[in-house]
């Protein structure tokens, strides 16, 4: 059976989360996450390209760019709002609107995931609605942390050990 990602009920309109438990150290997940070059390879929402600007490795703070494409190609330029090393993780952009990535580990060797694309930081929350980002997002925030779970257990994601 294919693995899927459990849709979370966030209590919000304007929030949309999933969760999925990958088979691996919560770490190994985070190093992934923080690693901005690999966001392309776990998005799935289709429309993030490739890192254009910005560190190797995540921390609170940091500033990245990335090539996207809705359409036509654009850019982004994002900025970490939330870090806990190994636990947690979220970027914004212009708009605010967050991304968050949540570890829970289970053991030694599996966590529990849970993104959430959190438009309650935005800058206007009912506008997203117009391009209807809340539906979009809830399939693209499932359908990341699948290929998330896919490329970690799988140990397709590039190492970061060492990475500052």
């Amino acid at each position: 059976m294919a693995p899927r990602a459990e849709i979370v009920d966030t209590g919000s309109r304007w929030a949309k989360a999933a969760r999925i438990r990958v088979d691996a150290p919560a770490q190994a997940v985070f190093d992934v996450l923080a690693s901005p070059a690999q966001h392309s390879a776990f998005d799935g929402s289709g429309t993030v390209r490739a890192q254009v600007s910005g560190p190797e490795r995540l921390s609170l703070g940091a500033r990245f760019g990335m090539g996207m494409r809705i359409r036509l190609p654009y850019r982004t330029d994002n900025t970490v709002v939330e870090f806990e090393e190994g636990r947690r993780i979220a970027w914004c952009h212009f708009f605010r609107h967050r991304w968050r990535y949540q570890l829970h580990p289970l053991d030694d060797d599996r966590t529990l995931v849970t993104e959430t694309f959190d438009a309650r930081t935005a800058l206007f929350p009912p506008a997203l609605m117009a391009i209807n980002a809340y539906d979009n997002n809830q399939v693209a925030v499932a359908k990341s942390l699948v290929r998330l779970k896919r490329m970690v257990e799988q140990g397709t994601a590039e190492s970061t050990e060492g990475a500052p």
